[in-house]
């Protein structure tokens, strides 16, 4: 298992103080396992790695984020934060060997299976809809996923409240659309509690 690069800690370090500011509530931390596993999470906010990384540091987080993000100097601070790249709207079969070998390696791979997020000011052209990848990741590494959800990230200018649930581990199963099915099912009902 990798060490979480020194920006990863700074930026923990430094965030502390915003969990008091947004009141940061997380529920179910006893829930996740101590090896490696799948993190799925509804999707709101470019933010929502944040809260979902905040409350389990020292924990490293791996995160998949688009290609387009890795520009200079955003690539440099993402790579650091534990994002690596994946090409949307085609099969990155790449990126899907290296979350595998990420969660074998006994890391937390992010996931939304969402595949973007749900509400936006702007049209894009990848509508929302659940994905499989999270649930083909967790099958392909022998590794549980692990159902989140995250409320108020779309209203930090607010300063409102943030929210976190982890779920219990979801074994997955050779049929990755009823492994999603039920690993969205609960999400929305931990967004419910929330």
């Amino acid at each position: 298992m990798s060490r979480p690069s020194p920006a990863y800690h700074a930026t923990a370090l430094l965030s502390q103080p915003l969990k008091w500011l947004y009141r940061l509530d997380a529920r179910g931390k006893e829930n996740l396992p101590g090896s490696g596993f799948v993190l799925a999470a509804n999707h709101v906010s470019s933010f929502d790695p944040w809260p979902l990384a905040l409350p389990i540091y020292p924990r490293w987080l791996r995160f998949m984020a688009k290609s387009e993000l890795f520009w200079w100097p955003l690539g440099a601070f993402i790579r650091a934060a534990g994002a690596f790249k994946v090409r949307r709207g085609q099969a990155d079969r790449e990126a899907i060997q290296r979350a595998v070998e990420l969660v074998q390696e006994g890391e937390i791979v992010v996931m939304f299976p969402e595949g973007t997020r749900q509400r936006k000011g702007l049209r894009k052209k990848h509508e929302w809809r659940p994905r499989t990848g999270a649930a083909r990741i967790a099958w392909d590494a022998h590794a549980p996923i692990v159902p989140a959800a995250i409320k108020g990230t779309d209203r930090l200018a607010l300063l409102g409240p943030l929210r976190v649930a982890y779920g219990k581990p979801i074994e997955p199963t050779e049929d990755a659309q009823a492994t999603t099915d039920r690993v969205m099912d609960e999400i929305y009902r931990l967004y419910e509690t929330l």
